[in-house]
């Protein structure tokens, strides 16, 4: 485990519903020894209703949601155990959102891949409250960061155990 709070991971795993976020974030938590946060465990049941129904987010619906999850992350760091989040961090500005809350310290990886695989996944899942329907919306708002933030792409039609070698190496382990 790092030796100062400045060492610790931080990181957040994104992408659109479906890619895989939990799954990898979860994996590579186990990975580094440190917790895992479900990002969708966070959000007001307000927003869940919204996107159970079918209805996409608005940016004020995201807010509260994105600040609640960066005060666990910083929350995480104070307590000096490092943390792996699963968040969708579509846009640029909800990254920005993210790392304010921990003074820039936050690697994103941006699980990553072709909309047919993605919607495949998603009608394959069941008990999520995200439906397929609202893929097209994500999608349309997906920023992929750029070279100004620290982020790697992973591509999610490499299998999970590939995913979770690839995620290591990306955050130094």
């Amino acid at each position: 485990m790092p030796s100062t709070r400045d060492e610790l991971p931080l990181i957040v795993v994104m992408g659109v519903a479906g890619s895989g976020k939990s799954t990898i974030a979860s994996g590579l938590a186990e990975r580094l020894g440190v917790d895992f946060i479900e990002g969708d465990a966070l959000h007001p049941q307000a927003n869940v209703n919204k996107m159970a129904g079918g209805v996409p987010l608005t940016d004020d619906d995201r807010w509260p949601w994105l600040e609640a999850i960066g005060e666990r992350i910083e929350s995480e760091r104070l307590a000096g155990t490092g943390v792996v989040v699963s968040c969708s961090a579509l846009k640029h500005v909800y990254r920005d959102c993210l790392r304010k809350k921990v003074n820039g310290r936050v690697r994103f990886l941006l699980l990553d891949g072709p909309r047919d695989l993605i919607s495949s996944r998603m009608l394959g899942r069941k008990g999520h409250f995200m439906p397929q329907a609202l893929l097209d919306s994500q999608l349309a708002t997906l920023e992929k960061p750029g070279p100004d933030e620290d982020a790697v792409v992973l591509d999610i039609s490499h299998t999970v155990p590939n995913l979770l070698v690839e995620a290591s190496a990306a955050v130094g382990l």
